[in-house]
């Protein structure tokens, strides 16, 4: 039966089909698991083509950056997935005290049953199927909502997935924010959020209603600070590239720098060198460099230009949605690009006298999905590190660690909560079940918990359950 609340809902019957479906236990056996994930290779496989022409289409996204992040990347999640997910799945046997020496106690990875998958447009096609991956992994069902804004990905992954998928398991949904605000009205069993703060805010009062678990993958303003001592040749390089990366439309781009006046001057003509290497003397002809995704987005950029001074680029083409490499100087706290994220071409650089003082900068904001930290001496890299707290850090380089299945990737605080990316990933999507298996003879040593109390019953508890603390250890 749907609940009152859902009747009318036009996806209240696609998602009980999906349940019933979960509830049969069709999904849990490994096998299953594994055939559901090979298709979704043979997707990558089949469509590699169509997904470069469809980010193209959406965002000007160069070829070699969309075979890289939509499609590289996630083949490695799925392969890591694949090689793994036997292990992964067995039960967890974890330590016991005396009384219970003889029993079996146990973590079982239990699915949540069915979930739901937000996309964002940005890698419209990374951002469903990593989530996708582990929410499959883990014997769940689940429904995926690609973004309407990215519409040409969105079309493709709504006429191929169910080519690949089983439908009585796996379902797309389209459509904009009525459609999206109709889904969440509906029970699901594990929510994935991947966009806004703001939004994200909806989804999780939505989740509330039904106490529905959520891992929301948010934004913010990522800093990137810069030490007077580095190569700042090889600072440029990497900062130009992670912050013009997808044209800077990333989560993870260094959204400022934070360095001193005298590394600013030093900055300038390293980045416009290091512009001119990868795009050419002029990026709006350079195949390498894409474009934004909407009109809305290109007009919300145009207006952050007037922040500081230009230093470098500030060309911009509305008819094609282009904004050049751009770098904005002598950028201030109460300027416009420093009140939201950038999500696009643009880098301010305010400056700071010292370190602490960037740290400072940092902790008075909210706690970022990145933060980087860039110099030669690697204690400074560290005090960095060690005095601030974001959802990942990365220390002389940009974007490098979301490449590494081995690491969690997620926010905190104000830029998310939850974690992802290969056995991670898996374990967001299955509830870890606490299990005792217990002998039924052996009563005797059940005999001291039960009524009447005594003091050696009591005792005798104190023996065979006590833990006791060991040496202190010390962090090398």
């Amino acid at each position: 039966m749907v609940c009152s609340t859902l009747c009318g809902n036009p996806y209240a019957g696609l998602v009980s089909h999906l349940r019933a479906s979960w509830l049969s236990g069709k999904t849990r056996p490994l096998e299953y698991r594994v055939a559901q994930l090979e298709a979704l290779g043979r997707f990558l496989d089949d469509k590699k083509q169509e997904i470069l022409e469809a980010t193209e289409l959406d965002m000007g996204k160069p070829s070699f950056e969309a075979f890289f992040s939509e499609i590289l990347l996630c083949k490695n999640e799925l392969n890591v997935t694949l090689n793994n997910l036997c292990q992964w799945m067995k039960d967890e046997y974890v330590d016991k005290n005396l009384v219970m020496q003889l029993d079996s106690a146990f973590i079982r990875k239990d699915p949540y049953g069915v979930v739901l998958i937000i996309a964002p447009w940005n890698y419209p096609i990374h951002l469903f199927l990593v989530p996708l991956i582990g929410a499959i992994a883990a014997g769940n069902c689940a429904i995926i909502k690609p973004s309407e804004i990215s519409k040409n990905t969105e079309r493709l992954v709504a006429e191929t997935l169910g080519c690949y998928l089983d439908d009585d398991c796996f379902a797309v949904v389209t459509g904009g924010v009525p459609e999206t605000t109709r889904l969440l009205e509906n029970k699901f069993d594990y929510i994935f959020f991947t966009g806004s703060p703001p939004v994200g805010r909806i989804v999780m009062t939505a989740a509330a209603k039904h106490l529905t678990p959520v891992t929301l993958e948010l934004g913010g303003k990522n800093p990137c600070y810069v030490s007077d001592t580095c190569d700042v040749t090889n600072v440029a390089r990497r900062v130009a590239w992670g912050r013009f990366f997808n044209a800077g439309q990333t989560c993870i781009a260094p959204d400022y720098l934070l360095c001193t006046i005298e590394m600013q001057e030093k900055l300038m003509p390293a980045l416009r060198e290091a512009i001119t290497e990868f795009f050419g003397p002029n990026p709006r002809e350079s195949p390498d460099f894409g474009r934004i995704v909407s009109d809305k987005q290109f007009r919300r950029l145009r207006a952050l230009l007037c922040s500081g001074r230009v230093a470098l680029g500030g060309q911009t083409d509305e008819a094609e949605r282009y904004i050049a490499p751009t770098v904005l100087a002598d950028v201030q706290p109460s300027d416009p690009a420093m009140q939201e994220e950038i999500f696009g071409p643009i880098l301010p650089i305010v400056v700071i006298a010292n370190m602490d003082e960037a740290i400072d900068f940092i902790n008075a904001r909210p706690r970022p999905l990145a933060l980087y930290a860039f110099s030669c001496d690697s204690k400074i890299v560290n005090q960095v590190l060690e005095r601030t707290s974001s959802g990942g850090f990365c220390g002389n380089d940009t974007l490098m660690h979301l490449t590494l299945t081995s690491l969690p990737f997620g926010g905190i605080g104000n830029s998310g909560l939850g974690k992802y990316h290969g056995k991670f990933t898996f374990d967001t999507f299955s509830h870890h079940r606490g299990c005792l298996h217990r002998n039924m003879g052996l009563e005797t040593l059940n005999t001291p918990r039960y009524p009447p109390y005594t003091q050696q019953k009591l005792g005798i508890l104190t023996t065979t359950f006590e833990v006791k603390r060991r040496g202190t250890c010390t962090l090398l």
